[in-house]
C-alpha cells in the first residue's frame, strides 16, 4: 500500500512539472504589464517574416516583431519614447545564461529601420532543439552576436542617475 501511495505521488509530481514546463517568453522589468508569452500567444499576434543568413545558410524566420511584444507590454514607443524612457534598455535572457542589451530605441521602428524578430519558426517549422523553442533574430545586425537562440525572457531596465 505504501508503494501504491508513493508511485501516486510521484505521478502527480511529474504531471505537474509537466504542465509547468510550457516554453514560454517572459516580459518583465520596467513595463506596465509583465507578459508570459506561449507559442499560441504568438501565433494570434501580428505575424512577421524575414530572412537571414549566418555563414552562407540562409534561414526563413516567423514570428513577431519585438515592438510589437514590447507595445502589448506598456513599453514607451514612437513619441512616448523621450527624455528618461530613452535611457532604458531591453536585456535579453537566453536559457544557457547567454545575455545580450538593446536600447529600446533601437527596437522602435520609429527610430531605426532595423526590425528585430522573437521568432517561433524557421523554415516553416517550429525551433526546437539547441535553437530553443524561442529565437531573437536581428538580421541588420553584422555580426550575430545578438541572434539570441533559447531565449526565455526580455527584461526592460530603466538607467539611474
Amino acid at each position: 500500500m505504501c508503494n501504491r501511495v508513493l508511485l501516486f505521488f510521484l505521478l502527480m509530481t511529474l504531471g505537474a512539472a509537466a504542465q509547468d514546463s510550457t516554453p514560454s517568453v517572459q516580459i518583465t522589468g520596467g513595463v506596465t504589464r509583465p507578459l508570459t508569452l506561449t507559442s499560441g500567444d504568438l501565433a494570434r499576434m501580428p505575424r512577421a517574416t524575414l530572412k537571414a543568413s549566418d555563414h552562407g545558410v540562409e534561414t526563413v524566420y516567423e514570428g513577431v516583431w519585438v515592438h510589437e511584444v514590447l507595445k502589448r507590454a506598456g513599453v514607451p514607443q514612437g513619441d512616448q519614447l523621450r527624455g528618461k524612457a530613452l535611457a532604458a534598455y531591453v536585456l535579453v535572457h537566453a536559457q544557457d545564461g547567454y545575455q545580450v542589451v538593446y536600447s529600446l530605441a533601437e527596437l522602435d521602428p520609429s527610430f531605426t529601420g532595423n526590425q528585430v524578430l522573437l521568432a517561433d519558426t524557421a523554415n516553416g517549422k517550429p525551433l526546437f532543439g539547441e535553437r530553443g523553442r524561442f529565437q531573437l533574430v536581428a538580421p541588420g545586425d553584422k555580426a550575430h552576436a545578438r541572434s539570441v537562440r533559447m531565449l526565455t525572457g526580455l527584461e526592460v531596465v530603466q538607467l539611474r542617475k
